[in-house]
């Protein structure tokens, strides 16, 4: 290869390499960012009717929106709905108003209403359309048209990431949720049942099908408001909570009632620990419920989407490969997880949605801990980090409604197990789970607040520490050697200042090493036979 064609090919691969990491187009920004659009209006309630059409895939409705007036006006208030979903007209009032269309955007103009600081108001927004159809849900999602075994309609939604907008008008924000909750109705045909978040408060049925009232009390983020539509049997209990009694709900395919009866006997046990983890659970006014999904699961608060087949595990596999997982149904625990972390606790920006999904994914290590023993939970946690990839900072690009790298789950796990093991005092460590639930309750958040909340109410500096974890893909190499009586070490690829508390026994001899990025070293007497903890997410090398 010549040094000119060298050239072109590395230049080639550069602009690949640069259009990959920062090809984020303004579509991107309007739904990630806090532009003109919304800066200046807080949602405080949203009053949705949507009707399905089974047969055709089609869907119709409108939403009211309440929001409050928290700053000057800007010249237009975006509107977000999805193609191929169409705004039929907004109506502020009696008087309709003009809208202009850009992508999945929708500007209304604001010129003449007279809308004043910390006042309060409303439109109202009618829309149809054909949705899109999920891909693979719920990671790629949509509206999922499926059956059931006896070919009766069984439909729902996911659409975390992609956005609420594809299915209904909203802010579709997730900094932004309804202070006041949410009004729900779907219509379905009249041999079907229809399952939303929230408590149900009405039904009515007349010749274009069966409407479902349902009422979220509480806010919740967009992407969590959701339905369910298919031939359901449901049954209703109560669990005894730190808060008072919590209404039970359970709607299942009608043909699965019996083996979801026994699969979901673990809610109660399950509810219980994470109170006593983490907090009374977040929507006692709401309710708890587990819906059958034609899909595999999703934190939908209030009514968690079930798909897991009523297997133990992960579709009947065990993510962590150490059996551990085989003991308990990994969708049950992992979404009800979330109740806590996603639903209550809530990243303002899904880059951040490391503070959902690791501490969720901690979460199923605290049950497997609360039913089978702490020894057992520990190895299924360190199991799980065998599923990290490294491929890409945890924390994505901010602004642009980008995740990081799913590491999120396996990684932000170990970094919840990592800051346990330095805390040395899991009632201290308890009481930091509970004060996130609590200090931050109904509360929308960044990285950096959860970080300085960790970090002083467990005594730990963890800067460096959360730098090196979040945001790089580099794992801490300790490299160590003995010699002439001493045992040398030092960290590899780390941050500036970081260091972890390392145990190392060999026989009855046991250190503890705070290596950094420069050598140092200690007496040593246990000999070459060295036992390096298993608690802390590093590589070695001899």
């Amino acid at each position: 290869m010549t040094k000119r064609l060298l050239a072109v090919v590395l230049f080639t691969w550069y602009l690949l390499d640069v259009n990959t990491t920062f090809a984020f187009t303004y579509a991107d920004t309007l739904r990630g960012s806090n532009g003109s659009g919304r800066s200046w209006w807080d949602v405080q309630h949203y009053d949705l009717w949507a009707s399905l059409d089974i047969n055709e895939h089609t869907i119709k409705g409108s939403n009211k929106i309440w929001f409050k007036v928290t700053g000057p006006v800007g010249d237009s208030m975006q509107i977000d709905l999805q193609d191929p979903l169409i705004i039929d007209e907004i109506l502020h009032g009696d008087d309709k108003l003009k809208a202009v269309k850009n992508g999945n955007v929708w500007w209304l103009k604001c010129s003449g209403i007279n809308w004043n600081k910390d006042t309060t108001d409303c439109i109202t927004v009618t829309y149809h359309g054909t949705p899109r159809v999920a891909v693979n849900p719920p990671w790629d999602g949509g509206i999922s048209w499926k059956t059931d075994k006896n070919g009766a309609p069984f439909v729902a939604v996911s659409c975390q990431g992609l956005g609420s907008s594809v299915w209904w008008p909203c802010k579709d924000a997730q900094w932004d949720e309804p202070d006041y909750g949410m009004s729900i109705a779907i219509t379905a045909p009249n041999d079907l049942v229809s399952v939303s978040n929230g408590q149900m408060v009405n039904q009515m049925m007349n010749d274009s099908g069966t409407t479902s009232y349902w009422k979220v009390k509480n806010p919740i983020n967009t992407y969590d408001a959701t339905f369910y539509i298919g031939k359901f049997n449901h049954w209703h209990d109560t669990l005894k909570g730190e808060n008072g009694p919590l209404d039970l709900d359970f709607w299942v395919l009608h043909y699965n009632e019996e083996k979801a009866r026994k699969q979901f006997a673990v809610v109660k046990q399950m509810l219980h620990c994470f109170e006593y983890w983490m907090g009374p659970y977040p929507f006692y006014e709401d309710g708890y419920k587990l819906v059958e999904a034609p899909y595999l699961g999703m934190e939908h608060q209030g009514a968690i989407a079930y798909g897991n087949e009523y297997k133990k595990g992960y579709l009947g596999s065990d993510r962590s490969g150490t059996g551990v997982g085989l003991n308990f149904d990994y969708i049950v625990v992992h979404e009800s997880g979330h109740e806590w972390f996603g639903n209550n606790v809530t990243a303002a920006d899904i880059a951040d949605n490391w503070i959902h999904e690791g501490i969720t994914v901690y979460s199923e290590k605290l049950f497997a801990e609360c039913s089978l023993g702490k020894e057992k939970a520990d190895a299924y946690c360190r199991g799980e980090w065998k599923n990290i990839k490294n491929d890409k900072p945890i924390i994505g690009p901010y602004g642009v409604n980008e995740e990081g790298s799913g590491d999120m789950y396996d990684k932000g796990g170990a970094i919840m197990h990592m800051i346990r093991t330095m805390t040395r005092d899991d009632e201290r460590f308890r009481k930091m789970l509970r004060g996130l639930g609590k200090d931050f309750y109904h509360r929308q958040v960044t990285t950096a607040e959860v970080e300085a909340y960790i970090a002083k109410n467990t005594g730990l500096n963890l800067a460096a520490f959360f730098n090196q974890y979040l945001r790089t893909t580099n794992i801490p190499e300790l490299e160590y050697y003995i010699k002439d009586g001493k045992l040398f070490f030092k960290f590899n690829k780390v941050e500036s200042g970081f260091t972890l508390p390392i145990p190392i026994t060999a026989g009855k001899t046991k250190v503890t090493i705070n290596p950094t990025d420069t050598w140092q070293d200690v007496k040593w007497k246990g000999g070459y036979n060295l036992k390096i903890s298993e608690d802390f997410l590093i590589d070695l090398k001899k």
